[in-house]
């Protein structure tokens, strides 16, 4: 996957987010081991204290842990996954209803229209 950061906000969260993306949709699969903070940092062309922040985030949310000698690895608890996955699904549906609105629909209107796409 690549790396897509933009200048409008700080970059950590950015990070923090794609990489809780990659974690949710089975990139690195529950209990496996993530590349290092120096890898991840070299991949994403950013500074390892910057990516240090931002898989420090991640641990907070409860989706990595780290391990002694094993590295930083992803959680296997199913829950902490499901609640993460459910956040950067709201998180997408009012991106959607904003830009939607931003064309001029109501969210009724909006929530139709997708639902009409899916029919």
């Amino acid at each position: 996957m690549e790396w897509k950061l933009d200048n409008d906000r700080p970059i950590w969260p950015q990070l923090s987010q794609q990489l809780a993306r990659r974690i949710i949709a089975g990139v690195y699969p529950p209990g496996s081991r993530l590349p290092s903070v120096r890898e991840l940092a070299a991949e994403a062309g950013v500074n390892p204290n910057t990516m240090q922040r931002a898989l420090a985030q991640l641990e907070q949310e409860g989706l990595t842990r780290a391990g002694r000698t094993a590295g930083r690895l992803v959680t296997q608890d199913a829950a902490a996954l499901e609640t993460a996955r459910k956040r950067e699904a709201q998180a997408v549906i009012q991106q959607y209803f904003q830009a939607m609105s931003a064309l001029g629909y109501s969210q009724e209107r909006a929530a139709e229209l997708l639902k009409e796409e899916f029919q």
